[in-house]
């Protein structure tokens, strides 16, 4: 009998020693009316009635720990208690260039605006600015380490009530869609996945730019590692470590010069080829960020989370068959 209770003391301090430390830090709400009379206030040029969604969800601000980096998120979950599916979203750019925030003055790119208007379609929504941009310590990596911020954000998860962690998506665009190819490649807590744009090979530097001013000044020992570290950050080269079991909606514009839709055609084609789930739309001349079919493009987005997030919607068949 002794030995028993002395087998159950074990287990019980091993189980607990062994479980996910916290990693929130602070889970600031925000409160929207006071952000509605700063604007009156100072009469910014920001339409306010198309914000009005963002009275029937909760924002927040997060700050948690990756790596012992403080690392600044944002979230909107719907006001009603419950559990609700959970989309991460990968934001592009590097540094500052693109990083999230709350309000802005081009109003469809606010964090407030975008999060809310998918919260109040029942999701959990909450990105981070990666290492060294926004209010987030370290120095980001260009898809290095920094890739950890976004997998510490899956485990930041478990402290936040409203998100069923059984049913977690992941959205990136551009950088963000390589963040999200690397975050595949590293954790199968992932139920569906939508890229936009993203970068899959970086070993073809269309934009010299963005070797010198990107790529060598963010990834650590670039010039003397250059081919393994770009590798490293294209999916296209290791595409059969991707899971069969998760979905990817690849979306591209075909006039999108700032990230070649070669990426994502030559992505699919290693897809085909090791049986990944996958759909990919190309839009004729779509840019960047497919702004010339907006409303073609965001549906897409959400009947892809609708069906393999929210209702669990059956894995197609990649098996060759029918007549």
């Amino acid at each position: 009998m002794k030995n028993i209770k002395l087998c159950f003391l074990l287990l019980f301090f091993t189980s607990n020693c062994l479980a996910q430390p916290a990693l929130l830090v602070e889970n600031k709400k925000i409160d929207w009316q006071q952000y509605h009379q700063l604007f009156k206030d100072e009469k910014k040029e920001i339409p306010i009635d198309k914000f009005s969604h963002i009275q029937h969800v909760e924002l927040s601000e997060i700050t948690y720990y990756s790596d012992d980096l403080k690392i600044e998120a944002f979230m909107a979950a719907p006001k009603k208690e419950g559990k609700y599916p959970v989309i991460i979203f990968n934001r592009g750019g590097n540094r500052d260039f693109g990083a999230l925030q709350l309000f802005r003055g081009k109003w469809k790119f606010s964090t407030a605006y975008f999060f809310g208007k998918w919260a109040e379609k029942g999701y959990v929504v909450i990105g981070c600015n990666y290492r060294g941009s926004g209010k987030s310590e370290g120095m980001e990596e260009f898809g290095g380490e920094d890739v950890n911020d976004v997998l510490n954000l899956i485990n930041v998860l478990n402290e936040l009530p409203k998100a069923d962690t059984a049913s977690i998506g992941m959205y990136g665009w551009s950088r963000g869609g390589m963040m999200t190819y690397l975050a595949l490649k590293k954790t199968k807590k992932i139920k569906a996945a939508v890229v936009g744009g993203a970068l899959a090979d970086l070993t073809v530097i269309d934009r010299p730019e963005m070797e010198s001013g990107v790529y060598a000044e963010l990834i650590p020992g670039y010039w003397e590692n250059k081919e393994v570290e770009l590798k490293n950050r294209s999916a296209l080269f290791w595409a059969d470590q991707f899971s069969k079991e998760v979905p990817i909606l690849l979306l591209h514009g075909n006039a999108d010069w700032r990230v070649k839709p070669e990426n994502s055609l030559k992505l699919a084609l290693e897809f085909e080829k090791y049986r990944i789930p996958y759909r990919l739309m190309i839009f004729e001349g779509g840019d960047h960020g497919i702004r010339e079919h907006a409303a073609e493009k965001e549906e897409q987005v959400f009947s892809w989370f609708e069906r393999y997030l929210k209702n669990g919607e059956a894995l197609p068949n990649m098996e060759f068959h029918g007549r």
